[in-house]
């Protein structure tokens, strides 16, 4: 934490093939930012879901969350309560729907923390989602979790496994997984469901 926290106020950042550069330094963003992202991308929220978000001790994280307090609405979020922030409130009640099959890798922003259990309400399917090391990809059909996927090379193809949770097409499939096998430069693909 010391590491990041001097680097960014040294105006070291990461370029897009993680290579550090060094920025023109600056005047720090206000901490109570970090809370308005946060919500922005991941709300509704809890004090306690920022302070592990952004890897912060809960006590402070709750003084950073009060400065902002004035800002934010009260939801439910299953039988819990949550904040958001009130000119998301409206998004909130009425969002667009998702469409379609997508395949989401591993290590993704939509995957971490703060939507594992809404996402993947089931505690077991969580803990075969989100390990510690070689989680597998999530498969969405219509913005539900559908299935868990894999992707392996064999020589220049590329085989991706998917283990069904729940209805979808293996032609649904398709135009995603070839996505993926180019993106990793495989020649071909394989395409098998569990």
């Amino acid at each position: 934490m010391l590491w990041r926290y001097g680097a960014v106020k040294a105006g070291a950042r990461l370029d897009s093939k993680r290579r550090y550069l060094l920025a023109k330094t600056g005047r720090s963003p206000a901490a109570a930012g970090a809370v308005r992202l946060y919500l922005r991308f991941y709300g509704p929220g809890t004090p306690g879901e920022f302070a592990d978000w952004a890897g912060v001790v809960k006590p402070h994280a709750q003084r950073i969350w009060n400065g902002v307090a004035d800002e934010l609405k009260e939801v439910s979020v299953g039988r819990r309560k949550a904040w958001l922030a009130s000119e998301d409130a409206d998004e909130l009640r009425s969002p667009p729907g998702a469409g379609g099959v997508r395949l989401i890798p591993p290590g993704d922003p939509y995957l971490q923390k703060p939507n594992r259990s809404l996402l993947a309400p089931d505690a077991e399917l969580r803990k075969r989602l989100f390990r510690p090391v070689a989680s597998p990809g999530a498969v969405l059909k219509d913005g539900r979790l559908v299935g868990l996927w894999r992707v392996k090379a064999k020589g220049r193809k590329a085989e991706i496994t998917v283990e069904s949770l729940g209805r979808f097409a293996k032609g649904d499939l398709a135009d995603e997984a070839e996505r993926i096998a180019e993106l990793r430069g495989a020649d071909g693909l394989t395409l098998a469901i569990v």
